[in-house]
């Protein structure tokens, strides 16, 4: 460590680090003939209180791992000792009081970032500690804000054109929340320490034990695996669509909780519930099951959301504007993943992942048209729906 004299540090909190960080912190090393880059994670950052953070001694080691194979590279655990709220200056003192005057401090950040310089604590006294490399995308404009913070600072402020790479931990946690594949974003062995650790995970299934046995002991195999898929699949929506999760996988779990009803099940279940069947159910007595979910949802699982009942409650009609956990849950039990292949589930979980309110439309047109060649009856609701997401 004595020969540094160039230091590059990259700060962050590394939630999880990826290989945006990894490529473009490679680059700026060679560029700016760097001798070393230190990896800081943050301790508690001042700026993202509302982000949902994992602890500071998992961010640490997934970044050591991370980093273990370059030599260039290495990682210190300045921001995360210190117990408090970590502002920059902080750290820049500290590093300057480790290595001396001597040393070159070169803090490494992106475009977005580097405007928001002067909203940190003593702006003008970083200046003095450090210069700022900023990665850009290839061909990256300089906005005026930019351009007026160089023009200030311009023996301060380097530029460095990286690789585009679309990856951000944003991103990484989401998808493993919708418990998608991750391979290819970050490191193998920070890829395994996640999952080791159960880390960015959304899973209700111990919370909600109970009504799993429940639904269990009143389906067939098959339809509670499908209930289970279909939990899964409106959570992924929710988390996707930023609806409220919990809501959507409880909504998705108990959605078809009286699909294995008799018919002799369905008439005391109607009389018990004062539940009269219009027309349509009386002659087409499958679809009452999604009628009925309301009240059982309500009575023996003790669901008191009014849009969770009434999610359960469309399901297989829909109806003219829809909350989005009714359309989620509509959609859910349309395109969940065991569902055998059949023309536009694929075209409709594409559809499901980027607008609502088209893959209703969408999903609503095949299942007229599909039940109309069957010839089974349309439910009034139904047609109501298409009409309405049509237009």
């Amino acid at each position: 460590m004595e020969n540094i004299k160039k230091l590059g540090i990259m700060g962050g909190t590394f939630n999880p680090i990826h290989y945006a960080h990894l490529l473009s912190s490679n680059y700026v090393l060679e560029k700016f003939n760097l001798d070393k880059i230190i990896f800081i994670p943050t301790g508690e950052p001042p700026h993202k209180k509302d982000i949902n953070i994992v602890s500071a001694e998992h961010r640490y080691n997934m970044t050591k791992l991370a980093i273990e194979d370059n030599d260039n590279f290495f990682i210190s655990d300045i921001e995360i000792k210190r117990k408090k709220t970590t502002y920059t200056i902080d750290t820049l003192k500290e590093l300057k009081a480790i290595y001396g005057d001597d040393v070159e401090l070169y803090f490494i950040t992106g475009t977005d970032t580097i405007n928001q310089v002067y909203s940190w604590k003593e702006p003008e006294e970083i200046f003095k500690l450090t210069k700022f490399i900023v990665t850009t995308r290839p061909n990256y404009v300089l906005d005026d804000n930019t351009k007026d913070l160089v023009l200030k600072h311009k023996d301060k402020i380097y530029f460095c054109e990286t690789p585009m790479l679309e990856i951000s931990s944003t991103n990484i946690r989401k998808r493993i929340a919708q418990e998608k594949m991750v391979t290819y974003l970050l490191p193998k062995n920070v890829e395994s320490y996640i999952y080791e650790n159960n880390l960015y995970k959304i899973d209700f299934f111990k919370k909600y034990e109970k009504e799993l046995n429940m639904l269990k002991n009143s389906l067939t195999e098959k339809r509670f695996n499908h209930s289970i898929q279909v939990a899964k699949e409106a959570k992924s929506l929710a988390i996707e669509h930023k609806e409220d999760i919990e809501k959507a996988f409880l909504s998705g779990l108990l959605h078809d909780c009286c699909k294995c009803f008799t018919k002799e099940e369905i008439y005391k279940a109607k009389d018990k519930y004062n539940f009269k069947l219009d027309d349509v159910l009386e002659k087409q007595l499958d679809l009452a099951h999604s009628f009925l979910g309301y009240y059982v949802a309500k009575d023996v699982y003790n669901i008191e959301d009014e849009n969770m009942l009434n999610s359960i409650k469309y399901h297989t009609t829909g109806r003219a504007n829809m909350s989005k956990l009714e359309k989620i849950i509509y959609i859910a039990d349309y395109i969940e993943p065991t569902r055998a292949y059949f023309e536009g589930l694929y075209e409709a979980r594409e559809l499901a992942y980027k607008d609502l309110d088209k893959a209703m439309e969408y999903i609503l047109k095949n299942t007229i048209d599909f039940n109309e060649k069957k010839g089974r009856i349309i439910h009034p609701l139904s047609k109501e729906a298409y009409s309405y997401y049509k237009n």
